[in-house]
């Protein structure tokens, strides 16, 4: 008898696959993401330490569009992580699909100056 996975299961699956092979130090850290039904979270981590150095929520950005929310939180998280001395970084997705909202945010702090 199989039993089928909930969403939240699947993606938590994916994520923990993608985290196996994902690892933030010192010099590169992980840019990591989470996206809810509201809000798009995004955050500069060092593994190594396990300090979170730089953080953004698309909540407290203007737009009319998540995704327009979510490429204004980028722009100001790299300022955030640029002004830290961060430059590159590693891309965590979260188990999320890469598209949309998720490849919006990726684009644009590429754009703000983020290398990944």
């Amino acid at each position: 008898m199989t039993t089928s996975l909930t969403k939240i299961e699947q993606r938590d699956r994916r994520h923990r696959r993608v985290r196996a092979k994902v690892v933030g130090t010192e010099k590169r850290p992980r840019l990591s993401v989470h996206k809810s039904n509201t809000r798009l979270v995004a955050q500069v981590i060092d593994d190594t330490k396990g300090v979170t150095i730089a953080f953004i929520s698309s909540a407290d950005e203007n737009g009319a569009t998540p995704r327009e929310r979510a490429e204004n939180a980028a722009i100001t998280l790299a300022k955030h992580a640029l002004e830290k001395g961060v430059k590159k970084v590693v891309f965590d997705r979260g188990g999320f699909q890469y598209l949309g909202t998720i490849k919006a945010f990726a684009d644009a702090a590429r754009k703000a100056g983020l290398d990944f």
